[in-house]
């Protein structure tokens, strides 16, 4: 008997069909419960603040955002906006929040304004608005003992007093093209560094970075919206160009003047990562160079701002942040690095003597989940037996034998207590959506947090998808994933679509669910699907994720057509059927397989698409790329133009109109390219939409006409 079919109407509407997948899960610092956000079931774009008490099994909500602030004030500042962004929240209301250490009070933004939770005031009393939405309150910390909240706003520091609502203002020379305690562009959209300070552990000092844009071209964007147009002056660091000068600099929360680190005279350079010492008297800073291919670790005492070298990775090709850096109350640090291949855990003295390697092999760590000093074992997320799996393992400071935590086969990713003596498990796989469990670390099960039971879910008809093992020509293996139509019947021969992204760091293929649903959206419509990670992505060792230096475009596309070849070998798939469909990465990689292989795929959909890397920011692209002057040839064989007289295929071209990320001149050069060359194509814009073309109407629309495109040139 067959199920209903999947419908972009329904996946776009509430409740969500991945189910209620608790967000941002934190442990109260007294372990007491767990706090997360939680969407409402009408309206999963809307974010309220909840908690689980683990005394009782209680599920409740702390905070709904609608009680606070109407949805018409649910607007914030153009600064939280790019931030949000650049983090990739698409949602609004309560999305994000912090406990004090002491864990008597929650701190949370909300349409602007800034508010605290107080546990132990009375019922009705409990919730507080600390500061206005007209002070343009900007990414706010408690303080370590939660008496003071620290938060940005026009360029500058400001502390505000939690019991009195005083406010002073800590840093005074921000403003303009210099912003105190804010990351740059680059910082926020490559580096994943989306904050500017960090408190000291005794809360008598805060580090910041102070950024200077004076030297960034100023690029005009305008931004179309439905009733107006508004030109953007954006500071925007293409390749090649100018950076942000930044430099770190800390100040007491006495308002003494700020004593400047010392970073190396090299001023063309990356803050990549800030972090304080337990004593609160050193601070360390990752420094890493404009080329990529060097990151020294400084330790500096902040009453002079002298540094002192810990260590330095290089790499021929580049040298890959992280954030498992973790210092200890013994004088050692735990350090991540690629040097072997693979991503893998080392210990460290205090004056940067390598102690021992804690991991070791070829697979990756993701990253440290915790570490418990008292028993002196570290806890990291990875792969060792399948790159299609994520476990939660521990391995002792003193080295030996890793222990695997998780048992059951797919996709975990844990939340630690602060005593590592428990975690939130959320553990999914390709057709069983997130289930949250909490756990002990020696192996019990003690709670289920949310099982994900949804009655409506089990009434469509859910495909099973097929992983798969291809080789490449050098016999590189590649892991696939290939979903067949519903209904299917083997008789039949199917078009095909290939699903893409192609692009660093990501992994598609997974044995996890895809919240998208885009997979089974187009198994509904009536198409193969077929997804593969090519090299150039993540999870696979520096070799793997290498190959694509100076020539992106080029092995990306060499693999996926190893993709295609496996389905032409698939007795109902129709080869002469073939699509392909992708976004930003995968928008491009839409592009460069259509173009590179135009008598292979008959339609495409490329959604934000970078077009030319030399209008792609600094960071991203020097990577992977190198500076364009020097490597000009590199450049142009990477561009979309290049190949754009070839192509042949039907192609659906999608961009947001006020992207700030991907820029609108990306799809403008392409549009240009072909329209010279006399060659039709398709194209949808969106009015006000930035890279992520958010909003259940938009959404609902842009998927719509990508299934109606395929369907209407691989049908037939």
């Amino acid at each position: 008997m067959l199920k209903r079919t999947l419908t972009v109407e329904r996946v776009f509407s509430d409740p969500n069909l991945s189910g209620p997948t608790p967000l941002r899960q934190k442990f109260s610092p007294d372990g007491r419960r767990v706090t997360y956000l939680r969407p409402k079931d009408e309206n999963d774009e809307l974010l309220d603040l909840w908690a689980y008490e683990l005394a009782t099994g209680t599920h409740g909500p702390l905070v709904r955002a609608e009680d606070l602030v109407s949805p018409d004030e649910l607007q914030v500042s153009e600064q939280e906006q790019a931030r949000r962004e650049r983090m990739r929240i698409r949602q609004s209301g309560i999305v994000d929040y912090d406990w004090s250490e002491k864990g008597n009070r929650l701190l949370f933004p909300l349409g602007g304004a800034l508010y605290v939770y107080v546990l132990e005031a009375g019922h009705g009393q409990r919730v507080r608005r600390l500061v206005g939405p007209e002070q343009g309150v900007f990414d706010p910390k408690f303080s370590p003992d939660g008496e003071r909240v620290a938060f940005v706003r026009d360029g500058n520091l400001y502390l505000v007093d939690v019991d009195s609502g005083d406010t002073r203002r800590l840093t005074t020379d921000g403003g303009g093209v210099v912003q105190n305690g804010a990351a740059e562009f680059v910082a926020q959209e490559e580096m994943d560094r989306h904050t500017g300070f960090w408190w000291s552990p005794d809360g008598k000092h805060i580090a910041y970075t102070q950024i200077d844009e004076s030297l960034v071209p100023l690029v005009q964007r305008p931004a179309y919206y439905a009733d107006r147009v508004e030109v953007v002056e954006q500071r925007y660091p293409a390749a090649g160009e100018a950076n942000a000068t930044v430099r770190v600099g800390v100040v007491s929360t006495d308002g003494c003047d700020t004593v400047w680190m010392d970073t190396g005279e090299e001023t063309d350079i990356y803050v990549a990562r800030v972090d304080w010492l337990p004593d609160g008297q050193s601070l360390a800073i990752q420094v890493q160079s404009r080329d990529q291919k060097t990151l020294e670790l400084v330790r500096c005492d902040i009453a002079t701002g002298q540094a002192t070298l810990l260590l330095c990775e290089t790499g021929k090709q580049w040298v890959e942040l992280h954030d498992d850096l973790r210092f200890l109350e013994s004088g050692e640090f735990v350090w991540a690095s690629e040097r072997s291949g693979f991503k893998h855990l080392y210990l460290y003295d205090l004056d940067g003597h390598l102690i021992r390697a804690l991991t070791a092999g070829n697979w990756p760590v993701d990253r440290v989940s915790g570490v418990d000093e008292e028993h002196r074992v570290v806890f990291f997320e990875g792969w060792i037996g399948s790159p299609l799996e994520r476990h939660l393992y521990r391995v002792s400071l003193e080295g030996g034998e890793i222990g695997q935590v998780t048992v059951e086969a797919g996709w975990h990713e844990a939340v630690l207590a602060s005593d590592c003596a428990y975690y939130l498990d959320t553990h999914s796989t390709v057709l069983a959506p997130p289930r949250v469990l909490l756990r002990a670390v020696t192996g019990e099960h003690v709670a289920v947090l949310e099982a994900n039971v949804l009655p409506e879910r089990d009434a469509y008809g859910w495909v099973m998808p097929e992983l798969v093992t291809l080789e490449a020509a050098d016999g590189m293996e590649l892991y696939g994933r290939v979903t067949r139509p519903y209904p299917f019947d083997p008789e039949e021969r199917y078009p095909a679509v290939i699903k893409v992204y192609g692009g660093p760091h990501a992994q598609t293929v997974r044995d996890g669910w895809d919240a998208s649903m885009q997979a089974q959206l187009l198994v509904h419509a009536g198409f193969v699907v077929f997804e593969l990670d090519n090299r150039g992505m993540g999870r696979r060792g520096h070799a793997f994720a290498a190959a694509l230096h100076r020539h992106m475009g080029g092995v990306e596309v060499a693999d996926q057509l190893v993709g295609v070849d496996y389905l032409r070998s698939l007795p109902y798939v129709d080869g002469q059927r073939i699509g392909v469909f992708g976004w930003s990465y995968g928008g491009y990689m839409a592009l460069m397989c259509m173009l590179q292989a135009p008598e292979v795929f008959r339609a495409g959909v490329a959604v934000a698409p970078v077009t030319d890397w030399a209008l792609y920011d600094t960071h991203y692209t020097e990577r992977y790329m190198g500076y364009p002057e020097e490597d000009s040839e590199g450049y142009e064989r990477s561009k979309v133009v290049t190949y754009a007289e070839q192509l042949q295929g039907k192609l659906l071209l999608v961009h947001g109109m006020a992207d700030d990320n991907v820029l609108f001149q990306h799809s403008v050069l392409l549009m240009d390219a072909l329209q010279q060359a006399s060659i039709p194509f398709e194209m949808m814009v969106y009015p006000g939409k930035k890279h992520g073309i958010n909003g259940k109407p938009a959404r609902i629309h842009l998927f719509n006409i990508i299934v109606a495109h395929l369907r209407r040139h691989l049908m037939s």
